[in-house]
């Protein structure tokens, strides 16, 4: 009996080990185009749409690749117009001045305002303005349909709340992880060609792809409208695989795709802190670059002669109040910066600086060719304990969780009962 049940589990469809196809065994070469509910989605749709994906990858993508990349857009605009019609379907519609409004946001961040200059950018990348404003059409459809249709149904109790500040109070100093996800859910059947995609996804973020972008486009979580970024989160918040992999890596680290109930994520690990306790990171520090340059053709000889003079002058100085003075008569430039977070230092300084005394200096770094510096410490005012999330604020995050799940679900749904046929 056991034996039995354990073979159904496995295989809830039974299909039989050996099978013969009766016709194309590659669903992937087709023509890219579907009809969802009667509306057309063109192979001009998935081609600007990939376009966007492919601008953001660093890496060039050509032949099976590409042809995965636009079969994977093609599911999200498939995704996509099942969440506008759905929208529409419940009466709840977006504004074209709602689009423009998100669409010039979105220059305003990479053209300085200027829309004309995102839409001419947009058409030499074989995109346009049309692809990206559909793209925020669903994005804000959805979010607006989630919020009347699940987010008022989602409670969250003041005991569930309280017992979380209570953990994470006995947790205080422990690490908790800033991390990006992309997830892309799977069912037994699909699950080979979803772990498939999403180690290709891995490999082209590998090659410098833009991970927020990649998310915007792949992730099936409700964070993909953010680039997939979690915010702050403590292992007991993450499923079990998860967990353990963010003990394990460090800022700046990619892990994936790992297999979690109900798909594969990618994590991304952006940042990570301890527990209601302050970040040494964000010390805002008083800074003095002092520097000198090098003239074009300099031998390496005379280039390492500059340098330990530069270097025995700066060792010579006697705190800030002298480093204006001094540098001139090393030939050095002094800049200023007392507004500075330590966090925004390249990482190889961070803690260099963090452990210096007021007057003392950075060994020198650089290179002929972008000069040489130092940075002497001047003034630091260090952040205060952190006094971790307020009740409201872990309220919200509890219900944001949910609702991504009961959306999960949503999706799932409707793309059970949809009409679509493909060409």
């Amino acid at each position: 009996m056991l034996a039995a049940q354990d073979e159904v589990i496995s295989d809830p469809l039974a299909i039989p080990q050996n099978v013969t196809l009766l016709g194309d065994d590659n669903p992937n070469i087709r023509t890219a185009t579907a009809i969802v509910n009667g509306q057309v989605i063109t192979g001009t749709d998935v081609d600007q749409r990939a376009a966007l994906v492919l601008a953001a990858s660093q890496g060039e993508i050509t032949g099976e690749d590409l042809q995965r990349l636009k079969m994977q857009v093609l599911r999200n605009l498939i995704d996509e117009t099942l969440q506008i019609q759905e929208a529409k379907a419940q009466e709840i519609e977006v504004d074209q001045s709602a689009i423009e409004q998100t669409y010039a946001r979105v220059a305003a961040q990479n053209f300085g305002q200027d829309t004309a200059a995102m839409d001419k950018y947009l058409a030499s990348i074989g995109s346009s303005a049309s692809s990206l404003k559909r793209q925020i059409h669903g994005e804000l459809a959805w979010q607006r349909l989630l919020s009347r249709n699940i987010s008022p149904f989602v409670n969250v109790s003041e005991e569930e709340v309280n017992e979380l500040l209570k953990r994470m109070e006995e947790s205080r100093g422990t690490e908790e992880y800033r991390l990006g996800e992309i997830f892309l859910a799977s069912t037994p059947e699909s699950n080979a060609q979803v772990m498939q995609n999403a180690e290709r996804i891995m490999e082209l973020l590998q090659q410098g792809g833009s991970f927020a972008a990649y998310a915007r486009q792949y992730s099936q979580a409700t964070t993909a409208v953010v680039g997939g970024d979690l915010g702050f989160v403590r292992v007991a918040q993450l499923p079990n695989e998860l967990a353990a992999a963010a003990q394990q890596m460090q800022p700046g680290q990619l892990v994936g795709p790992i297999e979690i109930p109900g798909g594969y994520s990618i994590l991304y690990l952006i940042d990570k802190r301890q527990v209601l306790a302050a970040d040494p990171r964000d010390a805002l520090l008083s800074l003095k670059q002092i520097s000198i340059g090098f003239e074009p053709g300099i031998s390496q000889e005379a280039a390492a002669a500059k340098v330990e003079a530069f270097a025995a002058g700066v060792k010579a100085m006697r705190g800030c109040g002298d480093a204006e003075s001094a540098a001139v008569a090393i030939g050095a430039d002094v800049v200023t910066n007392d507004q500075i977070l330590a966090r925004s230092l390249p990482e190889q300084l961070q803690a260099i600086v963090l452990n210096m005394q007021l007057g003392q200096t950075t060994p020198p770094f650089g290179s002929v060719e972008e000069g040489v510096r130092v940075l002497m410490l001047c003034g630091r005012d260090d952040p205060k304990t952190e006094g971790g999330p307020s009740f409201d604020q872990l309220m919200a995050q509890l219900e944001d969780d949910r609702v991504n799940k009961r959306a999960q679900r949503y999706l799932r749904d409707l793309r059970n009962d949809a009409y679509i046929e493909y060409h």
